[in-house]
């Protein structure tokens, strides 16, 4: 072990941490997180108290931003209360959260049961579906992500799943939706394709077998990939038809981020039920959250729900997402949201204009991302779909660089995500697109 009285601060934080815990999706040796200690809005500040902007609210869940001090109040006062009680106890916290969440989700989605996180969330979405219909089989987009879980790990399409393949869980099909950026036809045929592929895969499969159709609100680490206009209502229609149930997967998309409360709201369509995580807290607190309608909550009235967990209905952390429900009004911040996504949009466009290897820039209110490309003609990525080390050689620079400049964003493949937190302001938002600017530099020289 080294000898840390000859660390700075930041060397001995980070050493602890490399010697004493294991980092998710990530290799554990030659890395460099950043030390932070402490945050305030839109900056990370590490030991050296070298400023970042965070361009992705952490894991596009701090919506608030950082360091809002009503939720550490608002923890503090239900924990001088009571810090646990079991899920077959109530607080009046727990009921207090659950009419807001009815009054903020639209048609008849009134019952909350709530879980610990975003795969949890899922996880249960899952078993209700399957236990509410006495089907099995569950739909979803291969461009996806809904978890780590082995159950919504095999729910999504992300290539993360792949080292885990031979252990996937079954009955879990797949549907591609086209990539409108790389769509080479007209809009209108982008639909249609897109709906017959899912009537066929429905029509393979069986649709008595088909327990719920499952896609995100709006697209998030995938690449914000945009539906195709009318897509979510048509696959509504579709649902409707065959007796399928439509869960929306807000965890990323919801409470704000893309300029609505929930990202579906963008589609004029109520699903049957909603998943929610991460902005429900902005990541203060892990928190999560299944919303079904009161149809489905209603087969339970006489009947034992089968699915539960230690930690179900927190009071913290129904505290936590109380009082930061009530920051998204106070402040504004979902109106705020809006208003910034266009602003971005508009400076993404004169970005373009100045770096030949922006192919696109794509977002819905304050969650999207920079797709690098090596040509505008082919389109080619500046790194391919689940791209190898060696094929992320451009992107890596591309992404130190940023990390340089004073930014943390995720960069994965040839996208660089912009969604900093909604209280984000014009001047914020030029700061951390002069940075991008910056490092995009690097990949303008790759340009063909």
């Amino acid at each position: 072990m080294l000898d840390t009285a000859t660390f700075s601060e930041t060397q001995e934080v980070l050493q602890d941490s490399f010697d004493y815990t294991v980092f998710a999706w990530s290799k554990q040796k030659n890395i460099s997180p950043i030390a932070v200690k402490y945050a305030k809005g839109v900056y990370l500040y590490d030991y050296d108290d070298k400023r970042y902007i965070d361009f992705s609210s952490g894991l596009m869940n701090v919506n608030i931003g950082h360091g809002n001090q009503r939720i550490t109040e608002a923890v503090v006062r239900q924990m001088q209360e009571v810090s646990y009680v079991t899920p077959y106890c109530v607080t009046k916290v727990r009921g207090e959260l659950g009419k807001k969440l009815a009054e903020i989700c639209p048609g008849d989605l009134n019952k909350a049961f709530f879980t610990l996180c975003g795969a949890t969330s899922i996880e249960a979405a899952i078993k209700l579906a399957r236990l509410y219909t006495g089907r099995h089989k569950i739909l979803s987009r291969y461009q996806s992500y809904h978890g780590a879980t082995y159950g919504t790990l095999s729910a999504g399409g992300d290539p993360r799943k792949l080292p885990d393949d031979s252990q996937q869980a079954p009955n879990f099909i797949h549907i591609d939706i086209p990539y409108r950026y790389r769509w080479n036809h007209d809009e209108a045929s982008m639909l249609t394709d897109s709906v017959a592929h899912l009537e066929r895969i429905i029509g393979y499969e069986g649709p008595g077998n088909i327990a719920a159709i499952l896609l995100e609100g709006e697209s998030g680490t995938s690449g914000c990939l945009q539906y195709p206009d009318g897509y979510l209502g048509a696959v509504r229609e579709i649902c409707n038809k065959h007796g399928i149930l439509l869960i929306i997967d807000e965890v990323m998309s919801g409470f704000g981020r893309t300029g609505k409360w929930f990202g579906f709201e963008n589609h004029g369509i109520v699903p049957d039920m909603v998943t929610m995580a991460k902005g429900i807290t902005s990541g203060y607190i892990p928190f999560g959250c299944l919303m079904v309608t009161d149809q489905i909550a209603s087969r339970y009235d006489d009947t034992v729900l089968a699915t539960g967990m230690t930690y179900a209905a927190h009071p913290v952390g129904c505290a936590a997402a109380l009082e930061n429900l009530k920051i998204y009004e106070d402040d504004n911040l979902i109106e705020n949201a809006a208003e910034m996504g266009k602003y971005v949009e508009a400076q993404a466009e004169l970005m373009k204009q100045k770096h030949p290897s922006i192919g696109d820039f794509r977002t819905r209110g304050l969650l999207g991302c920079f797709e690098l490309v090596k040509n505008r003609t082919t389109k080619e990525p500046m790194a391919p779909f689940n791209a190898k080390p060696e094929e992320m050689a451009v992107m890596s620079k591309v992404a130190a660089k940023i990390k340089e400049l004073g930014m943390y964003t995720f960069v994965r493949w040839s996208y660089i995500f912009v969604a900093p937190p909604l209280c984000v302001t014009k001047e914020q938002i030029d700061e951390g697109l002069a940075i991008i600017s910056e490092a995009i530099k690097i990949a303008d020289e790759y340009v063909a």
